[in-house]
């Protein structure tokens, strides 16, 4: 008899869990996924050209809340927890609802799901949402060129669209994220690697987009999302922690499996937070992984036209997920809005309609912040309205993208730029330089 097995996921590392370990795997019969975080992914199919030969129907997708009921439908024998950036105490609440209703609870690691590639592998990723792996993973990739190697980054899975159409997608020009149909949140992690000069793969199948990227990289570089462990095996894993959110390194998953894992550990954002969650943060990566090299950075903020932000009514747009499952009550907008000298900072939340009004019922810590919620068309569109009924004087988006190319606003918008910028030794590049001769 088949194990009867259903992915819990969130359109990430529950389709890898089942291309590396389930498809094809005649033990196994994956009776459905569920979804959670992604709006509008349930009620949909992970089609028959993705899951191979034994589901010659697709498998559908269910919402998470149906759980309980699909195991006792089927019959299901284990559930497989798949998604990332969710608490410890909030992944056994799961796995309890799981075990009430009879079947067991399983995580993957990285034994029986990470791909190996022919190529040196960098990976950079972090143990919570939003700490700042983006400006990491511009600062490698921009060290790799500056040696002249050919770089490339493959991506954490976003695939939000039509999941057959979305199994290998390279990014290199502002056409491939037309082309692609892209939503705010894949803009925002492919469009700073497209204007540094990287290709960055993305999507669904990460063996084909490996194969695939191996034909144009010396090295390729892993740009994790969420707080998730990388896909591939890494020769150095760079792991990035938050002291604006102390003690997170240790209370999240996969956020504490990364910094067991990592080589190196940056500490970023010691200009923000305080000495004492500094020291916390510190003690916490001694004492789970005291062989870890560790770096500590800054991310200064700049704006192109500071003086325009003086005095003035300003709504501060950030990046969604940051905000939202991220748990931040601001991001580089808010430091911005403050360090120039924002005369008031406008309250987004009484003007949101639609899903991003349901996004701060949602998130009830988030305030004044009008989080960048984009996951597809028609939100897009509520969000462009929420920010055109606001009566402000500018918009200061704290997004990494031009967010004027996917919206149209009656306003001024100015954008917040955001480096890592290291602290004392050692530091990255004599790290990169050890492992380039190594």
């Amino acid at each position: 008899m088949k194990i009867k097995t259903i992915i819990m996921g969130a359109a990430g590392r529950d389709f890898h869990v089942f291309n590396t370990y389930f498809r094809d795997n005649e033990l196994y019969e994956v009776v459905a996924f569920t979804a959670t975080q992604i709006p509008n992914i349930e009620g949909r199919k992970y089609p028959a050209i993705l899951a191979g030969k034994l589901y010659p129907d697709g498998i559908p997708i269910y919402t998470e809340d149906q759980l309980p009921n699909l195991i006792k439908t089927h019959d299901v024998r284990q559930v497989v927890f798949a998604y990332s950036d969710i608490s410890h105490e909030d992944v056994m609440h799961k796995a309890s609802t799981v075990l009430a209703a009879g079947a067991d609870f399983r995580l993957m690691g990285p034994k029986n799901t990470s791909l190996k590639s022919t190529k040196p592998v960098i990976s950079v990723c972090a143990v919570r949402t939003g700490v700042g792996k983006s400006q990491t993973t511009r600062a490698v990739c921009k060290y790799f060129k500056e040696k002249g190697k050919k770089v490339v980054a493959i991506r954490h899975p976003m695939p939000y669209g039509d999941l057959s159409k979305q199994i290998c997608q390279r990014f290199a020009t502002y056409e491939d994220l037309d082309l692609h149909q892209c939503t705010i949140e894949e803009r925002e992690e492919y469009e700073p690697h497209i204007d540094s000069g990287i290709v960055v793969y993305a999507g669904v199948d990460y063996e084909v987009i490996l194969r695939e990227a191996e034909k144009e990289a010396d090295v390729i570089i892993w740009d994790g999302g969420n707080n998730d462990f990388p896909f591939y095996h890494t020769d150095l894993s760079i792991v990035l922690v938050d002291p604006l959110r102390p003690g997170h390194e240790l209370l999240y998953h996969p956020g504490e499996t990364n910094l067991k894992l990592a080589d190196l550990i940056i500490i970023n954002k010691i200009d923000s937070a305080n000495a004492a969650d500094i020291n916390t943060v510190r003690e916490n990566i001694e004492k789970v992984n005291p062989k870890a090299q560790v770096i500590e950075a800054a991310s200064p903020i700049s704006v192109e036209e500071p003086e325009m932000v003086k005095g003035k009514r300003v709504l501060v747009i950030e990046d969604g997920p940051t905000l939202t499952h991220g748990e931040m009550g601001f991001g580089a907008g808010f430091v911005a809005a403050k360090k120039f000298g924002a005369g008031t900072i406008v309250d987004a939340k009484p003007f949101a309609v639609g899903s991003i009004k349901e996004t701060y019922e949602k998130y009830p810590h988030l305030n004044t912040i009008l989080p960048a919620m984009g996951y597809g068309k028609e939100q897009i569109k509520e969000l462009e309205q929420t920010i055109n009924s606001i009566d402000c004087d500018l918009v200061l988006s704290g997004t990494p993208i031009d967010i004027t190319r996917v919206i149209k606003t009656n306003k001024p918008v100015i954008r917040v730029k955001y480096e890592l910028q290291e602290i004392g030794q050692p530091d990255l590049k004599s790290v990169l330089a050890g492992f380039l001769q190594g």
